[in-house]
């Protein structure tokens, strides 16, 4: 009898995608970051020499170097003088940069900014209300100093601007809110020097919100910490709309049209 294959009618949809083996250095890379991630290896402790992970992964050392290098790279893994391996911290900056043309790549526009930059603004502001330390109310003043004196200057003032936020964020001590804002803001940044380029007023308005910012703030006035976080977002908002822009546009467009 003639033996036959089965195989899928011509033209029929493919439903399964192929099967493709994870290289071995990606999973060792994976194993040790997994239980980084877990906890049950924390920043400072050791992880072992590579020979040792040789041995424990019972794969050869390129395999684990190759491994190695990848945890390295997002700053997961250090090694000391000895070339021991221990647990480090993530190089966040590096991670935001990532989040945020992983943001650009899927064609974020200004509104889902807008939107999704409210609730964590007022989360933040709140925070900042509760736990600001004379320290941080002094260093956001020096800020807003620094930024009546760049008024006529759109990207030094929009420079300041992230500062500012990022103080607010730093005076909120929750490491979460802080973290969160870092791929949004480096999107938030060119689209306030745009705005500010274009709208005769929108520095003045953007150095009065960072004042009654700090003084809501000094004054642990959560309401009014609250009302001023939300008219400086509108204000960016309709600042954006006087500039001519879309809402509904890619921010890269946007930003790549107005340079």
């Amino acid at each position: 009898m003639e033996s036959r294959t089965a195989r899928p009618p011509s033209g029929a949809p493919s439903r399964f995608r192929r099967v493709a083996a994870t290289p071995a250095y990606r999973q060792v890379a994976e194993a040790i970051e997994r239980e980084i991630i877990a906890g049950r290896i924390r920043p400072g402790e050791p992880i072992g020499t590579e020979a040792q992970l040789v041995s424990q992964f019972g794969v050869n050392r390129s395999t684990v170097r190759e491994g190695i290098r990848l945890l390295e790279h997002s700053g997961l893994v250090r090694r000391d003088s000895s070339r021991r391996l221990w647990v480090g911290l993530p190089h966040y900056g590096r991670l935001a940069l990532r989040m945020s043309r992983a943001l650009v790549l899927h064609e974020v526009t200004f509104r889902e900014l807008y939107e999704a930059s409210l609730p964590m603004q007022l989360a933040t502001v709140e925070a900042a209300v509760e736990r600001a330390t004379p320290e941080t109310i002094a260093q956001l003043e020096e800020n807003i100093a620094r930024t009546e004196r760049a008024l006529g200057d759109p990207s030094e003032v929009a420079k300041l601007d992230a500062e500012f936020h990022g103080l607010v964020g730093k005076a909120s001590r929750n490491r979460v809110l802080q973290l969160a804002r870092e791929p949004s803001e480096l999107l938030v940044m060119p689209t306030t020097e745009m705005i500010l380029k274009r709208v005769k007023e929108g520095a003045p308005r953007l150095l009065h919100a960072h004042r009654m910012y700090v003084d809501a703030i000094r004054r642990r006035d959560k309401q009014a910490g609250r009302l001023w976080a939300r008219r400086h977002l509108e204000d960016w908002r309709k600042g954006f709309e006087r500039a001519g822009k879309d809402l509904d546009q890619p921010i890269d467009r946007i930003y790549l049209e107005s340079t």
